[in-house]
């Protein structure tokens, strides 16, 4: 493993470049068990994912992980140092000095994941059949609704639709939030899902008047998913150096899977090939090159 990501090396740092050259990301991270002496301590592995086919963009996805020990604010600040754009997460505390008004080279703005909001809420209205909670949910899934309409249409499609119809539903159900919030204890457990959005407003409502911004943070989400999976398989990593391999393989495989590639096929090729590729024809190894290579090969030979 250690030999692979070693050759891969130059591969792994043109989807980093790809993927924080777009002008929005989605960033989230999860636990990962590293071995220690006699136990296991908790690291992180963070992805930050480039997709724009929401939007109808043209660019591939891709996506970049990365390890660290633990989960200092200090990463993000690290990782995403140059980068100004919208950052879709969830609330983690680490990424807020990204948003700062005087950070250089400019801010990141921040947007609010609504999948996160509904979870907490969904949660009451499920379990503890709060009224509140029940009509909080009906709301935001008329917006999730309005919503998937226009998932794939152009942004300057998707602001026409969301400042006609999704606005006044949102400002609604903000309205109506604050309203339920005033009569109740802020220690009710519904007060506390609600007080979620209220207490960054714009943060939820900036996918309003930009047609870039997805809803949710879904897409970081599925890219973590595997890994979620893995810990039940390979149950830890042996070190931080097999938390970082475990990263860059993350970033490879995933990436493959995005752009409908078979991530085996594609390493057993690139793997063979990449110690013989110039490096100003590396980026024909990338999956969404190799993948339309592959398909003019195959169109020719037919």
């Amino acid at each position: 493993m250690g030999a692979s990501t070693a050759a891969l090396a130059p591969l792994i740092a043109q989807i980093r470049a790809h993927v924080l050259a777009a002008q929005r990301l989605h960033g989230d991270d999860t636990t990962v068990p590293v071995l220690a002496k006699s136990r296991t301590v908790t690291g992180r592995l963070w992805t930050d994912v480039r997709d724009d086919r929401p939007c109808g963009g043209p660019a591939p996805p891709a996506a970049w992980f990365r390890y660290f020990r633990d989960r200092k604010g200090e990463h993000p600040m690290e990782h995403l140092a140059d980068r100004s754009g919208i950052l879709q997460s969830d609330a983690y505390g680490g990424y807020n000095r990204l948003f700062d008004a005087d950070r250089k080279p400019a801010p990141v703005m921040p947007a609010g994941c609504w999948a996160h909001a509904r979870r907490g809420l969904f949660r009451l209205a499920e379990l503890g059949r709060a009224p509140l909670a029940v009509e909080a949910v009906r709301r935001i899934d008329a917006i999730f609704e309005a919503e998937r309409a226009i998932n794939g249409a152009t942004s300057a499609q998707r602001l026409a639709v969301r400042q006609e119809s999704i606005a006044p539903m949102v400002d609604g159900l903000l309205a109506w939030m604050r309203e339920s919030c005033a009569r109740l204890s802020k220690k009710t457990p519904v007060a506390t899902a609600m007080a979620y959005i209220l207490r960054r407003p714009e943060s939820f409502t900036r996918f309003l008047s930009d047609g870039r911004i997805c809803l949710t943070n879904n897409a970081a989400e599925r890219a973590l998913r595997g890994i979620a999976l893995g810990r039940k398989a390979w149950l830890f990593a042996g070190s931080d150096r097999g938390g970082q391999r475990a990263a860059d393989m993350y970033s490879l495989i995933v990436t493959a899977k995005l752009n409908d590639v078979d991530p085996q096929a594609w390493l057993a090729d690139v793997l063979a090939r990449i110690n013989d590729q110039p490096v100003s024809r590396l980026h024909e190894l990338l999956p969404w090159n190799w993948k339309n290579t592959r398909h003019a090969n195959h169109t020719q030979a037919a």
